[in-house]
């Protein structure tokens, strides 16, 4: 292991996705705090790369391209790295760690555990720990702060906040359907909001938009920007929400690192396989009385069972009383 006086320079890898790559964002603070002298680089897939373009504990974003590895490689080692966290491992990051040759830390990912707990409902998880505490656990001598993700819309910092106290964002959108709350469900909970005097603001990316035009044209007098998949436009929507309701999703981790409360609702999706909203304020709407879930451990196109009940038995009437709890609170 480098003494932290011969570390100067340190590349971590996190090629994808959006929610995963915020959640690194503990961890550049925590390899900032133990390494102040050092520069950080960060390498990810361009699509994602917003996601940490103004982090200010960064010195670099490097663009992972499979059909310019050879650029990138020389990139990196123009910057002299040294030191590697490999938050990605897989067969990509590894390849730019064996070009790279140098010492590396690799996030070991709970493969077995997640199949065993998603295939036979076994379940050797003995303590539920967020990502963030899964990276650092792989990185000697480093501590996680208190504070959740972080997400920079500029340089500066800075976020215009809209003077609306009342609205209210519903990001309905996740990679696989087992995520996803019944559209038909979104759409009576906005309604609700709506009758009850909140302004409705639909937020998605680009795979989201016919889900999203569609949930927007039957919630009265909803709000929906369609913001083609531009995360800073979507990041300053989502600031100026009181709440947002959203599924396991990039967005709610988004929300989280913008500081704003989350009622998330897990179908498919578990505690354990550590994505929960990462120290924010938030609410979990899940049905822990099925034996079937998790049926998988990043979702499913449909439900294996064929009654989708880990979503369908969450209903808008359930999650509209949650969100009186959580709005008397904030």
């Amino acid at each position: 292991m480098c003494r932290i006086k011969e570390v100067k320079n340190i590349l971590i890898i996190r090629l994808s996705s959006l929610g995963d790559v915020l959640l690194t964002t503990p961890v550049i603070r925590a390899l900032k705090a133990e390494y102040p002298g050092s520069s950080l680089y960060f390498l990810v897939k361009k699509e994602y790369s917003d996601a940490v373009k103004f982090h200010p504990d960064l010195s670099k974003i490097i663009e992972y391209d499979n059909d310019r590895l050879d650029s990138i490689i020389s990139e990196i080692k123009t910057a002299n790295i040294n030191y590697v966290v490999d938050l990605q491992n897989n067969f990509r990051s590894r390849k730019v760690v064996k070009l790279l040759g140098v010492e590396t830390v690799k996030y070991i990912k709970p493969s077995l555990k997640k199949f065993l707990l998603s295939r036979f409902g076994i379940d050797l998880y003995k303590k539920i720990l967020s990502i963030p505490e899964m990276y650092a656990a792989n990185i000697p001598g480093i501590t996680l702060d208190e504070k959740g993700p972080d997400f920079y819309l500029s340089e500066s910092g800075e976020i215009s906040s809209s003077q609306e106290k009342r609205i209210i964002g519903i990001c309905p959108g996740a990679k696989h359907f087992t995520k996803r709350w019944p559209a038909n469900y979104f759409i009576e909970l906005g309604n609700k909001l709506v009758d009850n005097g909140f302004k409705v603001i639909i937020l998605g990316g680009r795979d989201d938009v016919d889900l999203c035009n569609n949930i927007a044209a039957n919630i009265h007098g909803s709000i929906n920007p369609e913001h083609e998949n531009n995360l800073f436009n979507i990041a300053a929507d989502i600031k100026n929400c009181k709440l947002v309701f959203c599924n396991d999703s990039g967005l709610m981790h988004l929300a989280t690192a913008l500081k704003v409360p989350v009622i998330t609702f897990f179908g498919s999706s578990v505690r354990q396989f550590g994505f929960a909203p990462y120290k924010s304020q938030n609410s979990i709407l899940e049905n822990n009385s099925l034996s079937c879930r998790p049926c998988s451990h990043i979702g499913k196109e449909k439900c294996p069972k064929k009654h989708f009940d880990c979503m369908k038995t969450i209903t808008p009437a359930g999650a509209y009383k949650e969100f009186g709890k959580i709005i008397r609170e904030i």
